[in-house]
Formats: structure tokens, C-alpha cells, sequence
């Protein structure tokens, strides 16, 4: 029985928007704390308080555009996000004031949250089902791409030029993936009745226990992605951060390509699980260097580096399959809505990763703090495991 083709033109040209799109969003990422001190004067505490309001106008709008594109026609919510998300990099280079950069955070947040479930959704319409995991991972390779070469590419430009080039690069990339993106030829949705407004229109109500354990193992991630620079500085890795995100997107890349083929043979939660335990005992690791420090300082670095790569393993062994998980939970007519709900766990787990971990961080370590997190990926491997699978092989559509 011969595979149903994955490689079109359409699925090229959103590989690359994608691509485009991130790559625009990771360059500016660890430029925008120096704009907001050099040109702004905000201090660190500030900065990161303003930063912080993309992220909570992209939560608060994933329910809503999940909606939005489950009752109307997808591509053009598609292109209206990803243009908006495109102008607001010209609105940075006329940004006079800090509040009107506020705004403009904000209005990035909003089509941010937007554009990014309205492309995971596209790229479900456009691929066969029985390709639809291997589709999701090579969709996320685009961002993860992006990520390992889009935050060094800024920070090169921050040292050589200006913060106006900057955001003209940005700018650039983003513009060329909208071009892309309009280019996509997606199939004619459907007339679908439209139900009356209820909570399950705005949150896959069946996807609940799949992300609570998804927003369990997303808390330990953000504590990572966010302070894993100040721990090695702390265990005397004073330039390792970068490294460490690279190999993690290494690990991502590597094993996205894979878990998608096991995923099409219908081993979801098998897969999840084998991603499950691979990052508990990368957390578990992580939170032991400090302790391996004072025994072997090289010994010590060794670790860290090895679980970085892990860590990019487990977590991109997960993210195809869990995107499958609830886009199988769903009838088609709520594909918009099934994939919000997973974004939207992702990102809350993300936030609480944020404050608890700084905050654990203050008080005790930030060994402590992933040690903690290792318990909780523990307990969300223990959860899906009990609970999260069964339902799924009970309640999935295809």
C-alpha cells in the first residue's frame, strides 16, 4: 500500500511562511530587553513586565481564534493575522514612547496567538490524515530552525548595527512569508451549521485531561528556556547558554522527523510516554549539576550539554504527538478549536513555569526549582499513564 503524498507545493510554501514567521519573532526575542533599556531607560524588572504582555495577548486570544477559525473560512483569518503580525514590525520603528510600544506588544501578542493555531490548523487541511503526524513535526522543524539560528542572528545585528536594521530584517522575513502564505492553496471549507456560543466552541472539552498533563510538563520547560542561563552561571557555565540552545534544537529537529512516522502508525501514546520518561530524567539531570559541580566541575558541564540534547529529544518526540492527541479528539468541524486548546495548555504551563520558577529560584535554587520540575513531569507521566491514555483510546474519532 503506497503512502499518500506529503511533499506538495502547499505544504512547501507554509514551511517556509512558518519558517519566515518565526525566524522574524527569534531574531527580535533577546534584542528587545536591550531596546527597552537603551532606548526606553526601563530597568531589567520593567522590561520584562512590558515583555510579558505579548505573551499573555497571545493566551488570551488562542480560544477565540480557535473559534474564528472553526466558523469561518481559515485562510483569510490566516493572511489577517500574519499581515498585522508582519506591520506591527514597521509600527517598532516609529515606537516614540514606551506606551506606544506597549500597544504594539500587545497587537503582536493578539496576532501572534493568532496566526500560529491558524497555521497549525492549515497545515492539518492541506496534508493527508494518515500523514498528519509526520506533517505536524517536519511544520515544527520550520520553528525549530528558526529558533537555533534566529535569537544568534539578532544578537550578531545588535553588536554590528543599529536596532532600526534590526527590525528591518524583521521586518523583511515576515514579509516574504506572508507572500508565501498568500500562495497557499487550501481546500473549500465546508458549510458547517454554526452552533450556538458555548465553552466547548472556545476549548475542546475532550482534550481537558490531555492538557492538564501537557500544562504539567510545559511548567518544568519554561523554567529552562527562561533562567537555564542563570543556573549555569551558577555552577560556572558563564557562556553556555547559547550552546545549550543550540544542541536543544538539535534534539528537537532530530526527533520531530521520527516521532511523526510513529505517530501516522497510530502509537500516540507510546510515543508521548517514551517523551515523558527521556524528560524526567532530563530534568532530573539538569537539577543534579549543581551538586556534580562540586565534585567534578567537567563532569558537571558534561551533563548539562547531554541534557540539552535530551531534553530537545523528549520534548520533540512529545509535540507531534500530543498536536495529534487532540486533533483526533475532535470532529473536523472543531480542528480550530482542538488545536488552540493544545497551545493554549502549552502556553499556560509556560507562565506558571515563568513566576515559579523565578521564584523558586529566589527563595532556594534553581536546582530546587528543577527538581521540582522533574517531580512534576513525573506526575504528569503518571497521570497520562492512568488516566490521559485510556481516555483517549476511548473517546478518539480517527
Amino acid at each position: 500500500m503506497t503512502e499518500e503524498r506529503l511533499i506538495t507545493p502547499g505544504y512547501c510554501l507554509i514551511l517556509a511562511a512558518n519558517f519566515l514567521l518565526y525566524f522574524g519573532f527569534y531574531l527580535l526575542m533577546p534584542v528587545l530587553p536591550f531596546y527597552l533599556t537603551e532606548v526606553f531607560g526601563t530597568g531589567s524588572g520593567t522590561a520584562g513586565v512590558v515583555l510579558s504582555c505579548y505573551t499573555v495577548a497571545a493566551l488570551t486570544i488562542r480560544p477565540f481564534s480557535g473559534y474564528l477559525l472553526d466558523a469561518f473560512a481559515r485562510k483569510p483569518l490566516y493572511l489577517l493575522a500574519f499581515f498585522i503580525f508582519t506591520s506591527v514590525f514597521a509600527g517598532y520603528l516609529f515606537a516614540g514612547s514606551l506606551t506606544m510600544f506597549i500597544i504594539l506588544r500587545i497587537l503582536h501578542g493578539i496576532s501572534f496567538g493568532t496566526v500560529t493555531v491558524a497555521g497549525n490548523t492549515i497545515v492539518i487541511d492541506i496534508t493527508p490524515s494518515s500523514r498528519r503526524g509526520t506533517a505536524l513535526g517536519y511544520y515544527g522543524l520550520s520553528n525549530n530552525i528558526a529558533m537555533s539560528i534566529g535569537p544568534m542572528t539578532g544578537l550578531f545585528l545588535h553588536d554590528y548595527y543599529s536596532f532600526t536594521t534590526i527590525f528591518i530584517c524583521a521586518l523583511a522575513s515576515c514579509a516574504l512569508g506572508f507572500l508565501f502564505a498568500m500562495m497557499v492553496r487550501t481546500p473549500v471549507k465546508p458549510q458547517v451549521i454554526r452552533e450556538p456560543v458555548s465553552l466547548d466552541r472556545f476549548l475542546l472539552i475532550k482534550g481537558i485531561p490531555a492538557g492538564m498533563a501537557l500544562l504539567m510538563l510545559s511548567i518544568p520547560y519554561g523554567m529552562t528556556t527562561t533562567y537555564v542561563a542563570m543556573y549555569a552561571r551558577s555552577i560556572g557555565i558563564a557562556s553556555g547558554s547559547g550552546l545549550f540552545f543550540t544542541l536543544m534544537a538539535v534534539g528537537m529537529a532530530v526527533s520531530r522527523i521520527f516521532s511523526g512516522k510513529q505517530v501516522d502508525k497510530g502509537r500516540i501514546p507510546q510515543v508521548i510516554i517514551t517523551g515523558m520518561i527521556l524528560a524526567s530524567f532530563s530534568f532530573f539531570c539538569l537539577a543534579s549539576c549543581s551538586e556534580l559541580n562540586k565534585v567534578s566541575g567537567k563532569l558537571s558541564v558534561a551533563v548539562y550539554y547531554s541534557v540539552a540534547l535530551m531534553l530537545g529529544v523528549g520534548f520533540g518526540t512529545m509535540f507531534p504527538a500530543f498536536n495529534t492527541l487532540f486533533v483526533n479528539l475532535a470532529p473536523n468541524s472543531k480542528r480550530g478549536t482542538a488545536t488552540s486548546t493544545y497551545l493554549t495548555s502549552w502556553d499556560v504551563g509556560i507562565g506558571i513555569g515563568l513566576v515559579s520558577g523565578g521564584y523558586i529560584g529566589q527563595i532556594s535554587s534553581f536546582s530546587t526549582a528543577y527538581l521540582s520540575g522533574a517531580f512534576l513531569t513525573v506526575l504528569s507521566l503518571i497521570y497520562f499513564g492512568l488516566y490521559v491514555k485510556p481516555h483517549f483510546e476511548k473517546n478518539k474519532l480517527r
